[in-house]
């Protein structure tokens, strides 16, 4: 479904991403592991389209590497960036109808959004309410919820679960999980290690910008480097 070859990103002489190769097939939860700094978000941004670089992204067998970012969103690839970036003075209805801006489809739009609602009961009752009144768990849900709306193929997630509780976080990779289960692929920038490995289907690791290993989640999960390094065993 999406394939990166050769990625390569560069921060004036900082080299941040190093010909990174990955893979995320049509139906997965692929997920991206590794350090602060290690150049996860810089892979996503490059995607996106909202950074340049060197080497190809191909989308279902396209070239999108010279796209712009609202024609790769209107392609079927939706990012929800780390810290959410919800629009705070607007209410939590307004932020999803925002979500799906792009779309034309409206009866559709109308069952997705009843459909966000049945997948986050809590962005119901409060679809009146603004959305920076949220709590952090709350803003998170609406975050994934306005993704969701604009009705992806891809979605892919930067640190969902980012200075929430941990009760907060396994609410959030459930929905994660049904996300998928519904038919839309995932991929995971995650640096809880334990979680990602624990729901995703394959695994790859960044360090220094470079794809260190790459393996089907069990296997990394039972890998004494991968315990040492990111499960604290």
């Amino acid at each position: 479904m999406l394939k990166l070859e050769g990625l390569s990103v560069f921060y004036g002489g900082i080299h941040a991403l190093k010909g990174v190769n990955l893979n995320v097939p049509d139906g997965k939860i692929i997920t991206l592991i590794g350090a602060n700094g290690a150049g996860k978000s810089t892979m996503l941004n490059r995607i996106m389209g909202l950074l340049k670089g060197e080497g190809k992204i191909t989308w279902d067998g396209k070239d999108i590497s010279a796209l712009d970012t609202k024609d790769i969103v209107t392609m079927g690839l939706v990012m929800i960036p780390e810290g959410r970036h919800i629009f705070p003075n607007l209410t939590v209805e307004e932020n999803l109808d925002l979500g799906a801006y792009a779309r034309k489809d409206k009866i559709p739009v109308k069952n997705d959004k009843e459909k966000c609602y049945s997948l986050f009961p809590r962005l119901k009752e409060r679809r009146r309410q603004s959305a920076g009144t949220l709590s952090g768990g709350e803003q998170q849900m609406l975050a994934v919820g306005r993704g969701l709306m604009s009705s992806p193929r891809l979605l892919m997630l930067d640190e969902p679960s980012l200075g929430l509780a941990p009760l907060v976080s396994g609410m959030i990779f459930n929905i994660i999980r049904e996300i998928n289960n519904n038919g839309t692929t995932v991929l995971l920038i995650e640096q809880n290690a334990h979680a990602a490995l624990e729901i995703a289907d394959y695994g790859y690791v960044l360090e220094t910008g470079e794809i260190a290993m790459h393996d089907t989640c069990t296997a990394l999960a039972a890998d004494d480097r991968i315990k040492k390094a990111y499960l604290g065993e």
